[in-house]
């Protein structure tokens, strides 16, 4: 490991130094002459995530490995660590436009007019003709089984009028996503300067993309795309490995490396492996099939309380109810080493002096699993009010006052 992070450091170093990389060779994405290195403070030390031990030597700028129904880290190396995604972008690009597909917005049927613009962006291309009507879902397949730039930019245009305005929404969904080290300049991941994101913003953006779209996320485990008579296969080399990998997304421009986000699901566990800054199209799939591997070996997932459920009565002061059912309001689920689910042990916290008025999901406590032979702590959560409780009256105010002086 230790040697990793000295090549990690030197490539980091060189990008900094370099002004004119060599041209891209894979044709994933366009060669790029912008660096995210300034966008990182060299002083702050690596990251390294190893929930268990035997995490495999990665060679890649940095990873991260999460269990998509927890969302727990697994293994990392730097995730918050600002990069260039390259065609990582157009997972943004796709989660907008399947916003807008559910809001009936538009449709699968609607016909693009396919723009000047459109029609000539270079990188990787479905060849779009300039002046034409495309079926949207044509172009949606394009964007992303064969991450076409020219359909992204299409897409882009025929939902938004222009990129910019586009681009607008792609950096507010980030914001309202969490997505706090992320930032947008084109739809298409495009070489730009002040367009990066996280390791650990991808994984936030992909778990919302599964969630809430999981009929549309099946669209990236298709191998091959053809238009106008021109075959092209999927880039995600793991999806002709490995039967359980159904997504998601590969990335490539000179500075940023060959990247690729992966997702598996084997049995009731789905795992997300990112891994960015590989030296080639084989080493990024290599990466992630170890990661994937390691993280079905090592871990397991389980499910300790459904939504909704009441956990504790907690007391309330001045509402017009005396206590109020806390819980869960998502289904919560944890990772463990396997084997361990026997020594489990959920316990809480319980907040004092909570005055009313509360609303449903205001932080009420904690929620603490441990692992009961080990003696330490494996997953925290919030305990949440599970219904709202109103201010009482002017009397129920008074007289709680003076009993919570004498409460514990």
């Amino acid at each position: 490991m230790k040697s990793l992070l000295l090549v990690w450091l030197l490539v980091g170093c060189f990008a900094v130094a370099a002004e004119k990389p060599a041209a891209s060779s894979e044709g994933d994405e366009a060669p790029s002459d912008l660096s995210t290195a300034p966008y990182n403070d060299p002083a702050i030390p690596p990251e390294i995530i190893a929930m268990a031990s035997g995490v495999p030597e990665i060679e890649a700028r940095n990873y991260l490995l999460v269990d998509f129904q927890s969302g727990e880290e697994l293994a990392g190396l730097n995730p918050g660590l600002r990069i260039e995604p390259a065609s990582i972008t157009k997972l943004m690009t796709a989660y907008i436009v399947y916003r807008d597909l559910d809001k009936g917005r538009v449709k699968l049927d609607d016909e693009v007019l396919i723009s000047e613009k459109a029609w000539k962006m270079e990188g990787s291309r479905m060849f779009v003709e300039l002046g034409k009507k495309i079926p949207f879902e044509k172009l949606l397949r394009g964007m992303i089984i064969q991450s076409g730039n020219d359909a992204a930019m299409a897409l882009a245009e025929h939902i938004a009028g222009t990129e910019s305005a586009f681009v607008e929404r792609m950096n507010q969904t980030a914001a309202e996503l969490g997505m706090k080290d992320t930032h947008y300049m084109n739809v298409t991941g495009w070489p730009a300067q002040n367009h990066y994101t996280t390791a650990r913003d991808i994984v936030k953006l992909v778990r919302a993309l599964i969630t809430e779209f999981p009929e549309r996320y099946k669209l990236y485990s298709e191998k091959e795309f053809s238009y106008n008579n021109i075959k092209q296969q999927n880039r995600n080399r793991l999806l002709f490995r490995d039967p359980t990998v159904d997504g998601l997304k590969t990335g490539h421009t000179e500075s940023a490396g060959y990247c690729l986000v992966s997702s598996a699901k084997r049995d009731n566990m789905r795992l997300i492996s990112v891994v960015l800054g590989t030296k080639s199209d084989e080493a990024r799939a290599n990466a992630s099939q170890q990661l994937l591997e390691y993280g079905f070996r090592t871990f397991e997932t389980h499910q300790l309380y459904n939504a909704g459920a009441v956990l504790a009565k907690v007391r309330v002061w001045k509402g017009d109810q005396t206590e109020v059912p806390a819980g869960v309001i998502d289904d919560l689920f944890v990772s463990i080493a396997k084997g361990r689910y026997d020594q489990l042990k959920g316990g809480m916290q319980l907040d004092k002096g909570i005055d009313a008025p509360i609303m449903r999901g205001d932080r009420l406590g904690t929620v603490i699993i441990t692992d009961r032979e080990l003696g330490k702590i494996v997953k925290e959560t919030p305990l949440l009010a599970l219904e709202d409780v109103a201010e009482g009256g002017w009397w129920r105010g008074m007289m709680d006052s003076i009993q919570k002086l004498f409460a514990d």
